[in-house]
């Protein structure tokens, strides 16, 4: 049972951070947007991601937990990359 579990959050983390890849490009491609475009364009594949993951887990707190550690590896590459 546990097991199956951690397969699912690991499946949402993954497809959350190919939403945020997606959501890097497109940001990369609106680079002379004006900062407002941008928190909402964040916000909507933020929504997105939160729905993905609520369908998959079928759990609002694993979701959010997921999203969170979803954010913070992207962050993480975001930031920290050369």
């Amino acid at each position: 049972m546990m097991g199956g579990g951690v397969v699912k959050l690991y499946t949402v983390i993954l497809i959350q951070l190919m939403i945020w890849s997606c959501y890097t490009f497109i940001e990369w491609l609106s680079k002379y947007d004006q900062l407002l475009y941008k928190v909402m364009m964040f916000l909507v594949f933020f929504y997105l991601a939160i729905m993905i993951g609520n369908y998959l887990m079928k759990s609002k707190r694993k979701t959010m937990l997921a999203t969170s550690m979803s954010l913070i590896v992207y962050a993480s590459f975001y930031f920290f990359s050369f």
